[in-house]
């Protein structure tokens, strides 16, 4: 396969992935809204620190841990396909799994920022519209993570 292809290959799948996990990502967070919040809250709400990181309501902290679980989650499920599926990766060793997923995180974190930077002077500045400013920043941040995972977490330089 030509590295041109190679390269078509690993977007087609990188963003067929992202877009999966964006749909995870959701429906985690409504599987907290609509199941967890209640059960914890009802069977658990009394016990002082369950109240305070997850029942309480101002601010809206299940909300917070419910995003927390979902982006942990869709996180760690999408570092595993990027790295056997898009990258191809072999079966490496745990240490260097280890220091992949270090880096991935890194990125993510970075690519989160650019994102919601993007998002805040789209939205505030410019006067776009939330959803079209949330998919102009969320696009320009997968295509940068999807080059910085190719390049420093799975080696595969271009």
């Amino acid at each position: 396969m030509t590295d041109t292809n190679e390269i078509k290959r690993q977007m087609a799948f990188y963003f067929f992935f992202a877009v999966c996990m964006i749909i995870l990502n959701y429906f985690i967070q409504k599987i907290n809204q609509i199941i967890l919040y209640p059960l914890i809250c009802n069977s658990l709400g009394s016990i002082e620190l369950i109240q305070l990181l997850y029942c309480s309501t101002t601010p809206n902290m299940s909300e917070l841990m419910g995003s927390i679980l979902a982006v942990g989650i869709t996180y760690i499920i999408k570092f595993f396909l990027d790295k056997y599926i898009v990258f191809r990766k072999k079966g490496s060793k745990l240490k260097d799994t280890s220091k992949e997923f270090f880096k991935y995180f890194i990125f993510a974190i970075l690519t989160t920022i650019e994102n919601v930077g993007i998002q805040f002077i789209l939205t505030n500045f410019l006067a776009f519209q939330l959803e079209l400013s949330f998919l102009i920043a969320l696009s320009i941040g997968y295509v940068t993570k999807f080059f910085l995972d190719r390049k420093y977490v799975f080696n595969q330089y271009y």
